[in-house]
């Protein structure tokens, strides 16, 4: 009976956990609600000029990682490329005025070429906005109050070494925040009480080449949900969220991993790559938590493949957006490609997916807009004016566009824009 309970309260805290973002049409974290790229909203004009934002704010520093959002709040981090100098703003969305902002130092380190200083995008929930940042000498998670930017409480989780500099994101689950530190030397995953900053559980992972992808969960088996992970050293694999035991692991990922893995049709996606190229993308069918059940490979993917980019679904399609800016859709149970088209670009920020549409934006500064069907058909390029490396976000009817110094917003909440 004890145990009857135990997984009815599991699934009540997951249900009210994956219910609480969707239904306050928030975006808490990268990609929004389980890194999905996924609004069904439809107050997203289908092009624009620099004209038709309702506000456009200058930031003081430069960044890669994508805003998130939370009721009224807008959070968005940046850094000085001089001096590493981290900084959070906490805007209002209603104008982009700004509420409050927070500078931490840091120091200057080899990174890649195309990476910066504030490429990891924080992540909210209804109180605090946590943010994460990297040097070799330190890895450091900080947790801030939503109202006043107060700083609640900072872990150091040591000497972070990786040769491309840092990336991954962290995520909310349950009352912890979880991170990966999949880099080049003593890898682990960690979870943080979301309250005090304190260990929740610690995994050591093997150590091979750093990694830049963001966990997500899968929920097909509701008894338990799975924080799904992926590097080149496990592949693609599963811990419990709760406890950090790992539940399997597919070893199918030789190359780095820089984009996310997405959930789609009941299979999960992870791909890897080197060179600036996507070089395996697989569907895996994954396992469930009691061992039963073993993952394995459903298909791979064959032709031009992401590597930083993540894919989006639309039900059964799915679309891969390659870092060369060739574009396929496919159906996501069988493999089967409808169609793949080179739309022109370069791209390091991922597709979102609002209602029937596709956005993406361009390393050069450029929005493609393409429909997301079975048949393709491109509707829109809109010059961003800035060059980006970022993902939009979207909530309550807006679209929150964040170039490498600016922050834009387009669309209006449902009920203004039936007025």
């Amino acid at each position: 009976m004890k145990a009857v309970f135990g997984s009815l309260v599991l699934v009540c805290a997951w249900t009210l956990w994956a219910a609480g973002p969707a239904a306050g049409q928030e975006w808490p974290r990268f990609r929004g609600p389980n890194g999905s790229g996924i609004s069904q909203t439809d107050t997203i004009p289908i092009t624009w000029t620099s004209k038709d934002y309702k506000w456009r704010v200058k930031l003081p520093g430069i960044g890669y990682s994508s805003p998130v959002i939370w009721g009224d709040k807008i959070f968005v981090t940046c850094a000085i490329e001089e001096d590493a100098t981290q900084i959070i703003r906490c805007l209002k969305t209603s104008d982009g005025s700004l509420i409050w902002k927070r500078s931490f130092p840091s120091t200057t380190h080899s990174k890649h070429q195309f990476n910066c200083y504030a490429s990891a995008s924080p992540v909210v929930d209804k109180h605090n906005v946590y943010m994460v940042w990297a040097t070799p000498k330190n890895h450091v998670v900080l947790a801030l109050g939503q109202r006043k930017g107060r700083e609640l409480w900072r872990r150091d989780l040591g000497t972070y070494v990786a040769e491309h500099g840092f990336g991954a994101s962290p995520i909310v689950f349950d009352d912890m925040v979880i991170l990966t530190a999949d880099r080049d030397e003593d890898c682990f995953v960690i979870a943080l009480d979301r309250k005090t900053g304190k260990t929740r559980w610690k995994t050591p992972r093997q150590t091979e080449r750093a990694a830049y992808s963001t966990p997500i969960i899968y929920t097909g088996d509701v008894k338990r949900p799975q924080l799904i992970l992926s590097n080149s050293a496990h592949g693609v694999s599963s811990l419990d969220p709760y406890t950090g035991k790992t539940n399997w692991e597919l070893g199918v990922l030789n190359w780095r991993v820089v984009g996310s893995p997405v959930v789609a049709s009941g299979l999960i996606f992870a791909s890897c790559g080197t060179g600036g190229g996507g070089k395996r993308m697989v569907a895996v069918r994954p396992g469930n938590t009691s061992g039963t059940v073993k993952p394995a490979v459903a298909y791979d993917i064959k032709g031009s493949l992401p590597y930083v980019p993540m894919p989006v679904a639309n039900g059964p399609l799915l679309f891969l957006w390659s870092d060369q800016g060739v574009v396929t859709c496919l159906d996501a149970p069988s493999g089967e490609v409808h169609w793949r088209q080179r739309v022109g670009g370069k791209f390091f920020g991922s597709p979102v997916r609002v209602a029937d549409r596709l956005y993406c934006m361009s390393r050069e500064g450029q929005m493609i807009v393409l429909a997301a069907a079975d048949q393709y058909k491109l509707l829109a390029k809109i010059n961003l004016e800035e060059r980006t490396n970022s993902t939009p976000a979207i909530a309550d009817g807006v679209m929150y566009i964040r170039t490498v110094s600016h922050l834009m917003t387009i669309g209006e909440p449902p009920g203004l824009s039936r007025r």
